[in-house]
């Protein structure tokens, strides 16, 4: 099972280059070129979510991005170890911007100079509206929390004749 994994700085503009990366490794896997569209998309959308989540949050952590062939599916999954993954459970069932809790209000950063609970929210928002947007591009699309911290998994089918 040939995998590749990407590490990059939470910053927008390694947002490109994780599209790049996917797109060439789903291409030599096997992935349809009609598709190859849709999978870049969706790795735009679920780094910058992540991306988003790091920077609202003031993480200094690595965005990770896990691409792996398989038999007759290529997946790749996009986590993103926030300090809100790390307070919650390993076995937690799923994202909290997936459920769309909201916490409390507040409109202040906190005395240490970390964002505000709007500031998570709005991310939380935006990370909502991005997994509407994976969902609508990727037909087997998973959120979890995983030892990563919340995880956004996608497959995509691979072409028969490609494997050829």
């Amino acid at each position: 099972m040939p995998t590749v994994e990407l590490l990059f700085s939470a910053l927008p503009e390694h947002v490109r280059t994780a599209r790049l990366v996917a797109a060439a490794v789903a291409r030599r896997a096997g992935v349809d070129e009609a598709v190859l569209d849709e999978v870049r998309l969706a790795v735009g959308e679920a780094c910058s979510r992540a991306v988003g989540l790091y920077r609202s949050s003031g993480a200094d952590r690595p965005v990770r991005v896990v691409l792996t062939e398989e038999e007759k599916k290529f997946s790749i999954e996009v986590g993103d170890k926030s300090p809100e993954a790390e307070d919650r459970p390993a076995d937690a069932a799923s994202v909290p911007s997936a459920r769309g809790d909201s916490p409390a209000e507040h409109s202040e950063p906190l005395p240490d100079g970390s964002p505000s609970s709007s500031d998570s929210s709005e991310a939380e928002d935006e990370g909502q509206m991005g997994l509407a947007v994976i969902s609508g591009l990727v037909d087997d699309v998973e959120v979890f929390s995983g030892e990563y911290g919340d995880v956004i998994r996608m497959s995509w089918p691979l072409n028969p004749a490609a494997l050829s």
